[in-house]
């Protein structure tokens, strides 16, 4: 029992940190020994993501464990455990929805959907519109009712259910929004793509149903997804498109096991992350949030290809997935403000540990960019909308 409780420890660390849920905790003192007290380290990563200051013996004790951390998930050495780049208010990368077709990032042209444009090619818009006509309220049972439900489920991480929980608020109080639709946050603190992407690992998926319960809905009434992945530690998977890669397929499997379980999930939108210079860990710094942007690019463009894992058309086999589009695009180079709508993320719209939203104008700036998305784009405007 002792050695499954200090794994289970060992877990929630590894899984912590940059994924772990803000909830304030008072930091007890760390334990005699010479050794790294990791409970005690969650805890001043906790104090510090609830916007508490932190001594410099208190920084210095966190930013130790990190480091080891880091270190560990990387099998004792390797580009996990090199230490995060120092903080930055640019980075001098372009966003990728400013990027045109002729532009390059390591090989890669611009647009959220390639080739410079940010508009979905026309056959798949034309195929994501009529999947949304297909969303109309639900009753328990996945059954046409004029008093059924429409469910919107988040999937994702920490940074996910911060976010999302922020534009549930903001959007359950607009007036714009449609009675029939109910919006639950299945996201959760500490579970990144592998674990949405695992078959033997049920905890995630159990969660979400107890939150859809609690929410009075049913799994087949969820027939829209908000999906934000992230990985713990992409430098272990290599530089980029390495670990682009790898968090490109858990994207995929994770939206073939939300088919699964959500049978009526006709459309999934997907962001990637937001700016993360001002990271002070090496767990998830720039440049790959920025990079995580093309696995979300890589997923849709495979769908469009037609690749069978991501089918979402029964005339043309076995449905495997919902189908895919860009949701909000997040991110900004820190203070240089983007071309098309000013955004700009300033060090108080994020946390202590440079990766999570600020509770703030970090949570809303994303919560506000979520609900103008579902309240103006061609597919989503009339399945929120009264």
């Amino acid at each position: 029992m002792r050695s499954r409780a200090l794994l289970a420890c060992l877990a929630a660390v590894a899984a912590g940190w940059l994924l772990v849920s803000t909830a304030a905790t008072a930091a007890e003192g760390p334990a005699p020994s010479g050794q790294i007290d990791f409970n005690y380290a969650r805890q001043l990563n906790q104090k510090a993501q609830s916007g508490q200051t932190l001594t410099a013996e208190e920084r210095a004790y966190l930013d130790r464990a990190l480091a080891e951390r880091a270190k560990r998930a990387g099998g004792g050495g390797g580009p996990a455990s090199q230490a995060a780049p120092a903080a930055t208010e640019k980075t001098g990368l372009v966003p990728l929805a400013q990027m045109a077709a002729q532009d390059r990032y390591k090989g890669e042209d611009g647009g959220l959907y390639g080739g410079g444009s940010n508009t979905p090619p026309q056959s798949h818009l034309k195929a994501a519109q009529a999947q949304a006509a297909r969303i109309v309220p639900l009753d328990a049972e996945g059954r046409p009712a004029t008093d059924g439900k429409i469910v919107l489920l988040s999937m994702g991480m920490s940074n996910t259910t911060q976010e999302f929980s922020k534009f549930k608020e903001l959007a359950d109080a607009d007036p714009a929004k449609g009675p029939h639709l109910v919006i639950v946050d299945g996201a959760q603190g500490g579970k990144d793509a592998a674990l949405w992407n695992a078959r033997d690992n049920t905890p995630v998926w159990d969660v979400a149903a107890k939150r859809l319960e609690a929410a009075g809905v049913t799994a087949r009434q969820v027939q829209v997804a908000w999906v934000k992945h992230a990985r713990i530690g992409p430098s272990r998977f290599g530089e980029f498109p390495g670990h682009a890669k790898e968090l490109k397929d858990h994207i995929a499997g994770s939206l073939a096991l939300a088919k699964e379980h959500y049978p009526n999930l006709h459309l999934a939108y997907l962001s990637s992350r937001i700016y993360a210079g001002y990271a002070t860990t090496p767990l998830n710094p720039e440049p790959f949030a920025y990079e995580s942007a093309f696995a979300v690019r890589w997923v849709i463009q495979d769908q469009v290809k037609g690749e069978a894992r991501l089918n979402f058309d029964p005339a043309k086999g076995d449905v495997k997935s919902p189908l895919v589009l860009w949701g909000p695009y997040l991110w900004g180079d820190g203070l240089a403000p983007r071309k098309a709508d000013g955004l700009v993320w300033k060090r108080e719209d994020l946390a202590g540990d440079g990766t999570h939203p600020s509770p703030g104008s970090g949570r809303e700036k994303v919560a506000r960019l979520l609900l103008e998305f579902v309240k103006t784009d061609a597919t989503a405007k009339a399945w929120f909308s009264k």
